[in-house]
């Protein structure tokens, strides 16, 4: 555990404590930077998937993004917006510990960050490392080289994001500091006029029937394709399956 971060691993969040760690952390890990070789990216899925020869690989990725995701937006973008602290989580800084069943696990980080000497100048400088310094390059990488859409991919990125920023407000984080990560959520373009790949990953819809209002995602992660995995349950085609996918909790 980072020393620094040690106030945000409290409560619902103490199962994070060890994902963000500092580079003597004695498990096995890789550099991140190697997301980027083609070589590392089929040994990473036969890591997850022992035989990908039959498996869809743009849903494979697409299904490790998810905990890649996960595990590094909640303590990122926690220690940012809690702590003040911007943290060296970029490719080329970070290393990456894997579990037994190839999952991300951890999070080597060169060390523990600094406090925003002042304020930033809105969300795309605040979660800079983060978003340009790291989900940008993972992304792209991962597009040139098994094919899976970008927007699947941000979708997946996004959708964390947002569910933790509605998390924390639940949790009594005050609104103020919370400011800069709903605005990335909300801001459809970037201070240079670029479309915003965070912008407005989900929404709620009303429903007669079922949980309603549904917290729907914009865009499928396609982890349909996989065998045995079915729809998640906040899968915007939810209520008009492709053909051939499961609805999770259905009877088969």
């Amino acid at each position: 555990m980072i020393s620094a971060l040690a106030p945000l691993f409290v409560g619902d969040f103490a199962h994070y404590r060890d994902v963000l760690v500092l580079e003597n952390d004695p498990r096995p890990s890789f550099p991140a930077r190697d997301l980027t070789e083609p070589d590392v990216v089929v040994w990473l899925l036969e890591q997850y998937e022992h035989d990908v020869s039959n498996v869809d690989r743009r849903a494979l990725v697409s299904q490790w993004s998810r905990t890649y995701f996960l595990k590094l937006t909640v303590p990122t973008v926690a220690a940012n917006l809690v702590l003040n602290r911007q943290l060296p989580v970029g490719l080329d800084t970070m290393e990456i510990v894997l579990d037994d069943e190839g999952l991300p696990a951890a999070f080597k980080i060169p060390d523990e960050g600094q406090v925003w000497s002042k304020p930033p100048a809105g969300p795309f400088e605040r979660f800079g490392a983060l978003l340009d310094g790291n989900f940008s390059p993972f992304i792209e990488s991962m597009h040139r080289q098994v094919k899976v859409s970008r927007k699947v991919l941000w979708s997946n990125a996004a959708n964390y994001f947002e569910w933790l920023i509605s998390a924390m407000a639940h949790l009594s984080v005050p609104e103020p500091m919370l400011k800069d990560g709903r605005a990335l959520i909300d801001t459809e373009r970037r201070t240079d006029g670029s479309r915003n790949p965070m912008y407005a990953p989900v929404r709620y819809v009303e429903r007669a029937t079922g949980p309603s209002p549904l917290r729907q995602r914009r865009h499928c992660c396609i982890r349909y394709l996989l065998p045995d995995l079915d729809l998640c349950e906040n899968c915007p085609h939810i209520d008009n399956p492709p053909k051939g996918a499961g609805v999770a909790g259905a009877q088969r």
